[in-house]
């Protein structure tokens, strides 16, 4: 299309404007660290859960969820049901704890636990994980994007990322929800738009569409086989959706840093799961969006060009949605879908900066200068925010000129690290015998089985050693919780006990403390609200 009509402009030019406005509106309250990163818990749980659904559907959902649809069924989709079993299961326990057991980083638990290493590790891990995650995400958005507009790919990756630093560091927290709120709602917006948009060209209308999709299992959901070490297996992939839902309630800080800014432990888990009924019925549509795009291209009988395939032929399944976006969607209704993938970006990278700025400052900063100011604290928060911006900024223009797998070993590397952070907070919190040397023990085989699995048969695979992991990749990190907490409670029994043990750091003691104070009774209704 290479072109946008004026209506377009209008409507980017006012989601940059709002976006922006809403870091400065903020700006002159961000005086305290508790200000900054919690909001000093005066949130509703509905821009809570708002902004937790807009963190979660990034630019990469956007590309990959159709992409997968695409190129195969809707399993993608499996690991997703999980997000709402986890919580029915735990997020009345795991939200209260967190609000009364960490300050501001949810690694502090970790060293109540097991000792400042523990908390170092964990602190390392997530932010490896989301710092290599930022610049991928502002690259995703400028397939679609310059396609549409033939904008230059570098000034749209500096422009998003420079905007975002803006707001971020200008109104902390308070400006990253309420942004996130906008952007959650102009996101469901041009996932609506797209689906009846797709609906309406149809060739042969959306009946015909369904007709095939079903004909050729488009939307299935994977085999029911019990052979967990198929790929695309139903049940394989919900066994890796409860451990990924798990880590990220329990030990990821975007998660638990939401339950802080709330005004209860009742806000806070209505609002969590609030995000998770948002994000199911997205997801569903991202994968419906993926599935029409199929039945278009096979009733129109319209070819498509040899970019979208690899050297042998194969459809390179998300590529095929930004090429949609750019050769069919008409200029009129381009404005609203590209403000849908900058907020998919944009809402992602802020909500990653202010807590890689709260694990800073609160993991690391307050450990070098224990008697620093919260006001030197506020400074370091920003300053970390700047430079993680930048250097997100710079790892998107990398990628952009060297191609998706010029990070592979980054992305590696960061994928070997986080291992087992699941299993860890299970080690910690549902065994009172589990002690840092039992802890290590786990922790080291589990990256030492992680490392060898994603270097050999993962999709970053490098080596061949003659004896290579073949088992499904989203297994990787499920054995890897696993051999966390068996490895890991074993050899604690070669060790002598915690002696500095607290009740509620486990959750028998926790579980007793709050029926002592009657919180549980007061959570507990909320699911059935």
């Amino acid at each position: 299309m290479n072109t946008l009509r004026w209506p377009d402009l209008v409507v980017i030019a006012l989601y940059f404007g709002v976006v922006t406005l809403i870091g400065l509106w903020f700006a002159g309250r961000q005086n305290s660290v508790a200000t900054y990163f919690t909001a000093r818990g005066t949130i509703p749980f509905w821009a809570m859960g708002l902004s937790i659904f807009a963190t979660i559907i990034s630019s990469i959902t956007f590309i990959a969820y159709p992409g997968a649809a695409y190129a195969g069924n809707w399993n993608l989709l499996v690991p997703g049901f999980m997000a709402i079993l986890v919580l029915l299961g735990g997020g009345w326990v795991l939200v209260s704890f967190f609000r009364h057991s960490v300050g501001l980083s949810a690694y502090e638990y970790f060293e109540k636990r097991f000792g400042y290493s523990a908390r170092a590790y964990s602190a390392l891990a997530f932010t490896a994980g989301h710092f290599s995650k930022m610049g991928f995400v502002l690259f995703t958005i400028t397939t679609a994007i310059c396609g549409m507009t033939g904008w230059d790919r570098y000034d749209v990756i500096v422009g998003v990322g420079f905007v975002t630093v803006l707001y971020t560091i200008l109104g902390g927290i308070e400006a990253v929800i309420w942004t996130e709120v906008l952007q959650g709602l102009v996101k469901l917006g041009g996932l609506v738009l797209v689906v009846f948009f797709l609906l309406r060209i149809m060739p042969g209308g959306p009946g015909a569409a369904f007709r095939l999709a079903v004909e050729h299992h488009k939307m299935s959901l994977g085999n029911f086989d019990l052979n967990l070490t198929a790929n695309g297996n139903f049940w394989t992939m919900l066994i890796y959706g409860a451990f990924w839902y798990l880590q990220k309630y329990a030990t990821d800080q975007t998660l638990v840093q939401r339950y802080l800014i709330a005004r209860s432990d009742r806000e806070a888990l209505k609002g969590v799961v609030l995000g998770a009924v948002l994000c199911v019925p997205a997801w569903t549509a991202f994968m419906l969006v993926g599935t029409l795009l199929w039945a278009y291209y096979q009733l129109a009988g319209t070819g498509l060009p040899g970019q979208l395939f690899d050297a042998g032929g194969k459809i390179l399944g998300d590529r095929v949605f930004p090429y949609f976006l750019t050769t069919q969607i008409p200029a009129g209704l381009a404005g609203l879908l590209m403000a849908a993938l900058f907020s998919a970006a944009m809402s992602t990278m802020a909500s990653d900066l202010n807590c890689l700025a709260a694990v800073g400052v609160e993991d690391g900063y307050r450990k070098l200068r224990p008697n620093a100011t919260d006001r030197q604290c506020l400074v370091a928060g920003k300053l970390i925010v700047l430079v993680c911006g930048g250097l997100a900024v710079l790892i998107g223009t990398y990628i952009a000129s060297r191609g998706e797998g010029a990070l592979t070993l980054y992305y590696a590397a960061t994928a070997i690290l986080s291992a087992g952070l699941a299993g860890m907070f299970l080690l910690a919190f549902f065994s009172r015998r589990t002690n840092r040397q039992g802890l290590w023990a786990g922790l080291s085989v589990a990256l030492v089985f992680t490392a060898w699995a994603t270097l050999t048969g993962g999709k970053y695979r490098m080596l061949d050693l003659g004896w290579n992991y073949g088992w499904p990749d989203v297994l990787i990190g499920v054995i890897a919780h696993l051999l966390v907490l068996v490895v890991g409670y074993a050899a604690s029994w070669g060790f002598p006990a915690e002696t500095e043990l607290r009740a509620e750091w486990t959750f028998w003691g926790w579980m007793a403390a709050r029926r002592r104070q009657g919180v549980m009774a007061n959570l507990t209704p909320v699911l059935t609200d």
